[in-house]
């Protein structure tokens, strides 16, 4: 079962320190965490301890009990894409309405499926929406190496 600091540190692999790359709609970025959704923050100087608070905060709890490898995969699509587009992609995998909100109908759907199925249709379901994108010919390659990524991860987590 992964925990939440082996999630955050794999997802540094995937985020780094300070960005502020123009083409980025997130804008600027430390950690992976934008200024665009944390406008409060100063982004330039978040420290690793504060992101990782915002991370758990936000990102991981959200699920509250679903299985951590499912968290996992969420939690790093969130930090991609935003916590309600990537939960409500798990809802539709799941066949709930995709309101954004994980609550007791999301979460008993998710527990009555596979879990190896809801891991591969999310992934899934992440690439045709990063495709969607009018950024994927900049950052495609790097979301597909990404997902390549988790999906090996989804494999040991399970």
């Amino acid at each position: 079962m992964i925990s939440f600091d082996e999630a955050f540190t794999r997802l540094l692999g995937h985020e780094g320190g300070y960005s502020n790359d123009p083409k980025d709609p997130g804008g600027e970025t430390n950690w992976g965490i934008s200024k665009r959704s944390y406008p409060q923050l100063d982004v330039k100087n978040l420290t690793k301890d504060q992101a990782m608070s915002i991370y758990y905060q936000d990102f991981w709890t959200p699920l509250k009990d679903a299985n951590p490898a499912i968290k996992f995969q969420v939690f790093d699509f969130a930090v991609n894409s935003g916590i309600q587009t990537a939960i409500r992609k798990l809802q539709q995998v799941v066949g709930v309405a995709d309101d954004g909100h994980w609550g007791p109908v999301s979460s008993a759907a998710l527990s009555a499926m596979d879990i190896n199925d809801v891991l591969m249709m999310f992934v899934a379901a992440r690439l045709r929406f990063w495709a969607s994108l009018s950024t994927w010919p900049t950052y495609g390659k790097g979301w597909v190496l990404r997902a390549a990524t988790d999906l090996e991860y989804a494999a040991k987590d399970n």
